[in-house]
């Protein structure tokens, strides 16, 4: 398949407008929209995970090839919803309050985004509030918790005990991360997952 293998190696090497057109260009040959999606767009991430993981890619690369996967499933939007083909889960992202950094958290969007989860992303600086107001509109099965400064590292157990208060915690996987992530805080508060390895850790 020398177009998808195309269109993996525009995803690894990070072009966005070429992506996009690529996926067009197949949609426009006749391919399903899934299809372009299975085959073309996510293998193509894969590979940039593992080069990530094993150190051959650095953040740069990787927000390169997330803008480019990005762009393909921007083409590729309307047909899926169009196909009601049903999200594997929602999932509610936020960076905790007080904090206002997001790369991680919204690389970690676009690659559930790619593996068929629906992202209900609340931004950052996101209070308890604000995290349980979205998750009674949205009903998500995840809720994903954010934090890059060891300063906002208690936000997190205060959102997961605000959500205990509400009677909302059991009906959701909680999971947290970032840079200064410890391993779980107080039971009242502990996380469903973390992530395993120390490169993962710049991503939550």
């Amino acid at each position: 398949m020398p177009a998808y293998q195309e269109l993996h190696h525009l995803i690894i090497t990070g072009k966005r407008k070429p992506a996009a057109e690529m996926t067009q260009a197949l949609l426009d040959d006749g391919k399903p929209a899934v299809e372009v999606l299975n085959e073309g767009l996510l293998p193509g991430m894969s590979v940039v995970g593992e080069k990530f993981q094993s150190g051959e890619y650095f953040i740069s690369e990787m927000l390169l090839a997330a803008r480019a996967l990005n762009a393909g499933l921007a083409v590729l939007k309307p047909l899926l919803e169009a196909s009601d083909i049903k999200p594997v889960a929602k999932v509610l992202l936020g960076t905790v309050k007080g904090d206002i950094h997001d790369i991680g958290k919204n690389l970690v969007g676009i690659m559930l985004k790619g593996n068929g989860f629906e992202v209900i992303d609340a931004g950052v600086d996101a209070s308890p509030a604000r995290l349980i107001e979205l998750c009674r509109t949205h009903q998500p099965q995840v809720l994903g918790l954010s934090a890059l400064l060891t300063t906002t590292m208690p936000a997190m157990a205060d959102t997961i005990a605000a959500f205990e208060q509400q009677g909302l915690r059991s009906q959701l996987k909680v999971i947290v991360g970032g840079a200064p992530s410890p391993r779980p805080t107080p039971k009242r508060s502990a996380p469903t997952a973390m992530p395993k390895m120390p490169r993962q850790r710049w991503i939550w």
